[in-house]
């Protein structure tokens, strides 16, 4: 969400009011994509031809099986595995999953879509995610485990928003400080949040649970290409923007 009353004016207050214009719709779009995708798949519970019980347990496996990233398979070569690191990005695999992803999604999508433009923001986040999957895959090859969830991309639009506008307010709750809303810089938070899935990425495993690695390779790749394709002239210094979010993923 963004605060109207904290940008009236600059780059950034032109920037907001175009992106409350055009609608971000890529970023709309996708966030519906994922929500309707979970809520017919076998994983929302709202679907009664997949059965209950040990029937819809086992059409969740399936279901995980044939659209998530199986590191395993995907060195074998099949064209249907090498799709699956795109097709991943539109499953999750609870509604804490989807909704943490679109909230991230939602809050910075918006301004990086307008920056970017809808065409090349939408080769931006399949491109990146793609890529932060696939390095996953690679760092665990042997892993049997399915990887599913748009985080990887979500990661790479974190890492070019901090390029972007590093400077943009942003309101974060910190469960160390009681959940209090503060609201900082973009660049503090930002680096803050990647500095906390590098280190759980060093002690995480090939198992069940959070692909924290993903979202480090997503966020570098999208902090380098906007550094890349932008250069130092795009960048948004005012600090009139403000928007809301949680501090962690």
């Amino acid at each position: 969400m963004i605060d109207r009353r904290a940008a009236r004016g600059g780059v950034t207050g032109r920037l907001l009011r175009a992106v409350t214009a055009a609608g971000a719709q890529v970023t709309y779009a996708l966030i519906a994509l994922c929500c309707a995708v979970f809520l017919i798949s076998p994983l929302s519970g709202f679907n009664p031809t997949y059965g209950t019980a040990d029937t819809l347990l086992a059409a969740q496996a399936g279901y995980f099986e044939r659209w998530g990233v199986i590191p395993s398979e995907l060195w074998a070569g099949s064209a249907q595995a090498l799709l699956t690191p795109l097709t991943a990005l539109f499953v999750h695999g609870s509604w804490l999953h989807l909704l943490g992803n679109m909230l991230f999604l939602y809050v910075f999508g918006a301004m990086t879509e307008e920056r970017m433009g809808r065409a090349e923001f939408t080769f931006f986040y399949l491109g990146c995610g793609y890529l932060a999957l696939l390095a996953y895959a690679a760092a665990h090859a042997r892993s049997d485990q399915t990887l599913v969830g748009a985080s990887g991309a979500i990661s790479a639009v974190l890492g070019a928003f901090l390029y972007l506008f590093p400077r943009a307010r942003v309101t974060s709750l910190f469960p160390f400080l009681l959940f209090l809303p503060l609201r900082f810089p973009a660049w503090i938070v930002l680096i803050f949040w990647f500095v906390l899935q590098w280190m759980a990425a060093q002690g995480a495993g090939n198992g069940p649970g959070v692909a924290y690695l993903a979202h480090v390779v997503g966020f570098v790749c999208g902090f380098a290409y906007a550094w890349g394709r932008y250069g130092r002239g795009a960048r948004v210094k005012a600090p009139a923007t403000a928007t809301e979010g949680e501090s962690q993923p």
